[in-house]
């Protein structure tokens, strides 16, 4: 089977686990400023480029990636949020980011590989927003001025999701959107590679909401950006990010009346405090999430900012023998997105 049939065959018949966030637990490894660039010539300060440790302390992400599978992971995402000429320009890295994406994604194969369970699981290759925006100007006095086109936006995701494939990545995970259209420039880069390698590259896509009315930055509310990009016909749909899983609820249940594919989400550990560190603890996440599945509203369950393997391994127990979501059928019609969806009737 392909991958993706593989996925389809897992997901009808349990909730599967995505793994948490990387960023904190490499923040709890204690690395010094020297750990981050050792063995490159990069001159700038490296403290805090999370995405460069794939590359100069491998076994760092390896131990993380490992507790998540420990937890019951099916899903395991590549440390690669930031891994894009963009993203890295900020570090003068740029010339690194094919060696950091490939690294990430051998990191996740490997750790996946060794295990002999019989427990299926998958890479997600992972892919940010980047630190720029095509929807809107950065300039308030020039409301037309963009930073980037579309087309340096594709080209920047074209080089990361094939090293991400090298690496040996299953799916292409576009996940954080809080602009629809680099979202779009995402989907065209990885139908660009599927004409390139000549194969079937599964995307999953996974939308932020700033929030509490249920909109993206650019935007679009939750069933206008699924018109938006049902077109690419992503393995998942899905939430990450913005909110806890309380406040994400009524947001994943219109997505699960409305998406027909598996729905994916991954909330934050409840919101931050005052410091903004998240105190959410994990009987809380798991016992709000449980009520997803108990309403069969999800295939796929995570955890954003905030969460820890023992997150993960909460909800994964919180889930365990439930039924999955059964994607709806839908009722042909012509469904379009402005800001706020609109249909014709067949």
């Amino acid at each position: 089977m392909t991958k993706r049939e593989e996925f389809e065959a897992v997901a009808a018949q349990q909730i599967l686990i995505k793994d948490g966030p990387y960023g904190t637990a490499i923040q709890r490894a204690g690395l010094a400023a020297q750990d981050y660039a050792a063995g490159t010539d990069l001159t700038q300060e490296q403290k805090g480029n999370n995405d460069l440790v794939n590359l100069t302390q491998p076994q760092v992400i390896r131990t993380i990636c490992d507790s998540y599978i420990d937890a019951g992971a099916h899903i395991l995402a590549t440390n690669t949020f930031n891994a894009n000429r963009i993203s890295q320009a900020d570090y003068g890295a740029e010339a690194l980011v094919h060696e950091i994406n490939v690294s990430a994604a051998r990191i996740i194969r490997k750790a996946i590989d060794a295990r002999d369970d019989g427990v299926p699981r998958f890479v997600a290759g992972a892919v940010g927003p980047t630190n720029k925006t095509l929807s809107l100007s950065p300039d308030v006095e020039d409301p037309g001025y963009r930073e980037v086109t579309f087309d340096e936006i594709a080209d920047v995701y074209v080089e990361q999701c094939r090293a991400l494939l090298e690496g040996g990545a299953d799916f292409i995970l576009i996940e954080t959107v809080f602009d629809t259209l680099n979202c779009k420039a995402a989907i065209m880069a990885v139908k660009q590679l599927e004409r390139e390698l000549g194969r079937d590259i599964p995307l999953m896509i996974s939308l932020t909401l700033t929030d509490l009315s249920g909109r993206n930055l650019s935007g679009h509310t939750v069933e206008a950006f699924w018109y938006t990009v049902r077109h690419a016909k992503p393995l998942t749909i899905g939430l990450n990010c913005s909110f806890g899983a309380e406040q994400l609820r009524p947001h994943v249940q219109l997505l699960s009346d409305v998406a027909d594919t598996y729905l994916m989400a991954y909330p934050n550990a409840g919101l931050p405090n005052d410091l903004g560190e998240y105190d959410e603890l994990p009987e809380t996440t798991a016992a709000l999430t449980r009520v997803w599945a108990e309403n069969r509203r999800i295939n796929a369950l995570g955890g954003c900012c905030g969460s820890t393997p023992a997150h993960i391994a909460a909800m994964a127990e919180a889930v365990a023998g439930l039924a999955p979501r059964v994607p709806p059928a839908i009722t042909p019609e012509m469904r379009l997105a402005g800001l706020e969806p609109f249909s014709i009737a067949a």
